[in-house]
């Protein structure tokens, strides 16, 4: 295949100017990734899942010509394409499939349209994935994080508020720093569905710890007048990018460097303490907002290997001598 790389920053494309000039089997393929995109603006995906579309469609199209059409797509070139991804470029099976889920979706709404004559998406299935370990941190490695944040300062004190309602919400990052002001309802948050990676709004609960700092904080940044919940010193919305660097900061000052602090780990950590704690699956899957159990399930198996951990070390016949 030759190879192409396009910019996919302008996404202006009509259906009326697609249809109006190309013959539905004839579409070329970078114009036919132009009308998705435009499709998929109008149904209000937010920003960050726009800008994975065109970086994967810019990878799709480094291995397919950008003018072959698509009726010539076949299930061998679609399947080719995956071969290529772990043979020749060896992504990692995470990567793959992350980019299989988009070009599933794309493939699928191609048939819908009637761009495509043959349900080509159901050729294309996730590669196995090997069993990898979610690291959490120990309530430990928590205090430790914590304990180095200097709470008498502004920031500081953002940031603490921010971490305990990370673990406390499991919500992710892009929901985090999406919160309203307006959106906190006594022991709870709201998240609008604009605002959610799955489109779906959800109330999130808070702990009575929690909303007490909440509360404090909310009174300390009256004066911004933003609705915006997490602000800068300055009255600016928190970039993700910004306190990435922060938490890595911390975790340095707390000597928790081999840990990878990010903020998806309190998403990770939350779910496993929350079932240590006695929490049920089910409820811990509304609260994370998952369509499906799958995930929970993880949780639920590093439960059970801590159980085992806790049998080991308190098990009834552990001062017995046989």
């Amino acid at each position: 295949m030759r190879k192409y790389v396009r910019n996919f920053g302008q996404i202006g494309v009509s259906s009326y100017q697609v249809r109006h000039h190309f013959v539905k089997g004839k579409l070329p393929m970078e114009k036919a990734m132009s009308l998705f995109l435009s499709h998929k603006d109008a149904e209000g995906l937010n920003e960050s899942t726009m800008q994975m579309y065109r970086e994967h469609f810019r990878y799709l199209l480094y291995y397919f010509n950008p003018e072959i059409s698509v009726s010539d797509l076949t299930s061998d070139a679609v399947l080719g394409y995956v071969r290529w991804m772990k043979d020749e470029k060896r992504l990692s099976p995470v990567t793959i499939n992350i980019r299989i889920r988009t070009l599933r979706t794309f493939l699928r709404w191609l048939e819908r349209e009637g761009y495509l004559s043959e349900p080509l998406h159901e050729r294309l299935t996730k590669i196995r994935e090997p069993d990898t370990e979610i690291d959490v941190l120990t309530p430990r490695e928590i205090r430790k994080l914590l304990s180095v944040i200097d709470t008498n300062r502004y920031v500081g004190f953002r940031d603490y508020v921010m971490i305990c309602i990370l673990l406390d919400t499991m919500v992710r990052i892009s929901e985090l720093l999406k919160m309203k002001r307006s959106n906190v309802r006594g022991g709870s948050i709201r998240l609008d569905a604009q605002d959610t990676k799955v489109k779906r709004g959800r109330t999130v609960p808070v702990s009575d710890k929690t909303e007490k700092l909440l509360l404090e904080y909310i009174a300390e940044t009256n004066d911004f007048g933003r609705n915006e919940l997490f602000l800068n010193y300055d009255g600016t919305p928190v970039k993700a990018n910004t306190w990435r660097k922060r938490l890595q900061e911390y975790a340095r000052n707390a000597g928790l460097e081999h840990k990878r602090i990010r903020p998806h780990l309190f998403r990770h950590t939350g779910a496993v303490l929350y079932l240590l704690n006695g929490g049920d699956p089910f409820s811990l899957r509304l609260i994370l907002g998952h369509s499906d159990m799958s995930m929970v399930k993880r949780y639920i198996n590093m439960t059970e290997v801590d159980v085992k951990r806790q049998h080991s070390a308190f098990s009834p016949l552990r001062d017995i001598r046989l």
